[in-house]
C-alpha cells in the first residue's frame, strides 16, 4: 500500500472514530411555549374575574325564546333585542358602520351604547337598558347612565359572547315553567343582568324571569 492510500485509510479511521457532538437545545426554548400556553389558558378565567370585579352591571332585554327548545343539553341558548339587525339598523351610527352595504360582514366589531331607563328601580324586576347608537369604534364622552358593549357580526345578527349559559340540572324545568309563564304574559319581564368592563367585554350574571333571579 503507497503513502497516499495509507493516508487516506488513516483519516477515514479517524473521522469514523470521532465522537458524535451533540447540540444541546437550550432550555429557554422548551419553556417558553409552555408558559405561552398557560398563559393562554389562564387569560379567560382572568379576564373573566377582571369584568366580575370592576364591571358595571346592565340589563339586557332577551329575544323571545322557545322554553321547550332553550335548553340543548347542558347548556341554554339566548339571543337579544340587540343581536337582531333590524334593531340596530334604525339607530344613529348605523349607516356609517355599513358605509352602504346591506349587511356588515361576518367578524365585524360593533360598539353598542346602551342607556339606564329613568323609571328602572319602578319595576319589581330590573328594567332592560335602551340602546341609543352604534358605532365602529369605542366611543367617548359616555353620561354616568350609559355603557358600550361590544359585539361581532355573524352576517345576519350579533353577538356579544353572551349567548351560552350553564344552569344546574335542578333548576331546568322550574326555570322553563317560570319562562313560560312570563312569555305569555309579558315579554319584557325575561331579561339577563350582565357586567361589562371598561373595553366593552361582558359576562353573565343572573337571569330575571318576572320577579325570580337565577344566578348563573
Amino acid at each position: 500500500m503507497n503513502d497516499a492510500n495509507l493516508n487516506e485509510t488513516q483519516s477515514s479511521v479517524t473521522l469514523n472514530q470521532s465522537p458524535v457532538v451533540k447540540k444541546q437545545i437550550p432550555a429557554w426554548k422548551f419553556w417558553t411555549p409552555l408558559l405561552f400556553q398557560l398563559i393562554l389558558i389562564l387569560a379567560v378565567p382572568s379576564q373573566a374575574f377582571y369584568t366580575q370585579v370592576t364591571g358595571k352591571t346592565v340589563i339586557l332585554q332577551t329575544a323571545p325564546v322557545d322554553p321547550y327548545d332553550f335548553f340543548r343539553g347542558y347548556y341554554q341558548t339566548l339571543s337579544y333585542d340587540i343581536s337582531n339587525l333590524n334593531t340596530l339598523q334604525v339607530l344613529p351610527g348605523w349607516k356609517e358602520i355599513v358605509k352602504g352595504e346591506e349587511y356588515l360582514p361576518t367578524g365585524t366589531l360593533i360598539y353598542v351604547t346602551l342607556e339606564q331607563p329613568k323609571d328602572s328601580t319602578k319595576s319589581q324586576h330590573p328594567s332592560a337598558w335602551k340602546p341609543v347608537k352604534v358605532s365602529a369604534e369605542y366611543p367617548q364622552n359616555l353620561s354616568n347612565n350609559q355603557i358600550v358593549l361590544q359585539g361581532k357580526s355573524t352576517g345576519w345578527s350579533i353577538e356579544y359572547g353572551l349567548e351560552r349559559y350553564y344552569m344546574p340540572e335542578n333548576q331546568r324545568e322550574q326555570i322553563n315553567s317560570t319562562i313560560t309563564e312570563a312569555q305569555m304574559k309579558d315579554q319584557q319581564s325575561f331579561v339577563v343582568e350582565v357586567k361589562v368592563n371598561a373595553q366593552g367585554k361582558a359576562i353573565p350574571v343572573s337571569l330575571w324571569v318576572r320577579d325570580r333571579n337565577y344566578k348563573f
